[in-house]
């Protein structure tokens, strides 16, 4: 070492004097010098950093559009959600379903649920229904470009069979839930049954469940391969009901007071009147509680893509999967927007969303063209440069030019939703754009049908209060063909709203244990009962009644058996 500093000492001296010795030492000897420095010099390999942004999708499960601090909410204490708000984008006009498990079916697939078969209620725990294994799910996608995937909570996207669980769709490693309503609190179960779970392991991990989420996510962000970027879906249940929170929550808002106005919709404000006949007490402090819980587990994920130093390179989506549920029992708050969960009013679909990106999203902006839950695989694989390998047309488009670019993406062509939740036979019905809305309650019968419809001008009534239905009964008769054409794509055996099981249905002792495995089920789909020749001529003869042929759109004349 000593040589070495002394001959780049006189190297140095040599180009400073130019003396006739330093013209001794030619360019051969110069080089030699470098080389020996640089090799000798200590210094660190920088680790190599993924080339693509990691992503995270936080999913409340019926958060109330107005109870987070930047939409003015002064009580519940949501800092997270503000900060996600401030660091990046809202999301102003998205779009979830009215109820839970279409939402989840459109995220995942970018596709449209009416054609999935998950549209009027969702999958009950007493159901075999879920997606149809042709289709693809984002996290194949992203696995298949280089990512690391994981899902952290609840799935609710079908649980009969292997193939409709989440490590069959595209999830390398699951913590959680197959079903909703499973508590907060141990033994975490569904109609009896424990339904909590680490790759298909029974686990019984103590604590409050939104908190367990927020380690279990926070754990495998600090434990990942580093040299692979990450996605990671974190769905919770909190807000959806039974509501419960840890006691120092409870306490903290146990004075809070109800001053919720109206919600404006039949259905909702019903179930408040009836809540207050009974001299029943609010459930607006515990949903309080529940949503800040929330926002602090989405906090502690926030908080160790700090400590990582992931947060520049990490997209950062959250939405809820509906509206709040501002019925009685639910203590969600959507107001000004009109009606709440399960409704096809504002309050029902359009949901708090927000994106972070520090990269490439400028702080505290917000977009405004409408976005749904169909939308975002396109939008975030776009982001992400992620091929999409999907096989069905997508529904979906990639809104990452407005959202990073500032760029109008208005919307013309129709946006439909429909719920036939809570109540069988009353179903909730809109189309929309940019300019007009309908929307449509039918209550079905025995023997007859009763229709009501609102037509706003959605622009300029985003709380829908004038119903112009009377004034242009053109556009309420074009507007409701067209529902009525969406409907018909309707698989006959996708989901209707069943409040309860079969009679004398009972649930497993375990739900870990109960999809059935990949060893005992046949290697091809089930064809049904109808033999090929005759599957179309019963296809059209269904008619409106729904469709025996998968992912078929029928032509509108002919009604059904021959697909567009």
């Amino acid at each position: 070492m000593g040589l070495l500093v002394g001959m780049t000492e006189a190297a140095l001296l040599c180009c400073v004097w130019k003396t006739t010795a330093c013209r001794a030492i030619d360019s051969l000897a110069i080089t030699a010098i470098v080389f020996l420095v640089l090799a000798a010099t200590p210094h660190e390999t920088p680790a190599a950093s993924p080339s693509k942004p990691n992503v995270i999708i936080f999913l409340a499960d019926d958060l109330g559009w107005s109870d987070v601090g930047f939409h003015g909410e002064d009580v519940i204490e949501t800092p997270s959600l503000d900060r996600l708000a401030a660091e990046g984008a809202e999301l102003h006009r998205f779009y979830s379903t009215p109820i839970c498990s279409p939402t989840r079916a459109a995220l995942m697939t970018g596709r449209d649920p009416m054609r999935l078969g998950v549209v009027y209620g969702v999958i009950m725990p007493w159901m075999n229904n879920g997606i149809h294994p042709a289709e693809h799910f984002m996290p194949e996608s992203f696995r298949a470009a280089g990512y690391q995937t994981a899902m952290v909570g609840k799935w609710h996207l079908g649980h009969a069979q292997e193939t409709y669980t989440p490590r069959s769709r595209g999830f390398e490693h699951f913590y959680g839930h197959l079903h909703t309503e499973v508590g907060y609190f141990p033994p975490f179960a569904n109609q009896g049954g424990r339904d909590f779970q680490r790759n298909g392991v029974a686990i019984e991990d103590e604590g409050y469940e939104t908190f367990l989420l927020a380690k279990e996510a926070s754990r495998w962000i600090r434990e990942r391969d580093k040299e692979k970027p990450f996605f990671l879906y974190v769905p919770f249940i909190a807000p959806h009901t039974p509501l419960d929170a840890p006691d120092d929550l409870l306490e903290k808002y146990e004075d809070m007071e109800d001053d919720r106005e109206a919600a404006r919709s039949e259905q909702t404000d019903r179930t408040r009147m009836i809540r207050k006949l009974m001299l029943q007490d609010s459930a607006r402090p515990v949903y309080a509680a529940v949503v800040d819980a929330m926002d602090q587990a989405i906090g502690q994920v926030l908080e160790t893509l700090d400590q990582q130093n992931l947060t520049k390179d990490t997209i950062v989506l959250f939405f809820s999967d509906n509206g709040g549920a501002a019925y009685a029992t639910g203590g969600a708050d959507n107001v000004p927007l009109r009606g709440g969960k399960g409704e096809a009013f504002e309050g029902g679909i359009r949901v708090v969303s927000l994106i972070r990106w520090p990269a490439e999203i400028e702080p505290g902006s917000r977009m405004t063209s409408i976005m749904s839950a169909m939308d975002v695989f396109p939008t975030l694989a776009e982001a992400a440069g992620v091929e999409m390998r999907n096989e069905f047309d997508l529904d979906g488009r990639s809104l990452w030019p407005a959202i990073a670019g500032g760029k109008t993406m208005p919307r013309e062509e129709l946006l439909f939703f429909a719920s036939e939740t809570p109540i069988h036979g009353t179903f909730n019905l809109t189309g929309f754009n940019d300019e007009w809305k309908l929307v449509q309650t039918i209550k079905q019968g025995l023997v007859s049908a009763d229709v009501q419809s609102w037509l706003f001008k959605i622009r300029e009534d985003p709380y829908e209060r004038i119903n112009l239905a009377a004034a242009h009964p053109e556009v309420v008769a074009d507007m409701a063909a067209a529902i009525h054409e969406w409907r018909t794509m309707y698989p006959v055996a996708g989901t209707r709203n069943q409040l309860v099981p079969p009679p004398g249905w009972r649930a497993p002792r375990d739900w870990t244990s109960y999809p059935l495995g990949l060893e005992d089920l046949q290697s091809t789909p089930a064809p049904g009962m109808p033999p090929p020749n005759a599957l179309r001529i019963l296809d059209y003869m269904h008619g409106e009644a729904g469709r025996l042929i998968y992912d078929c759109e029928p032509i509108r004349v002919l009604g059904g058996g021959l697909c567009k």
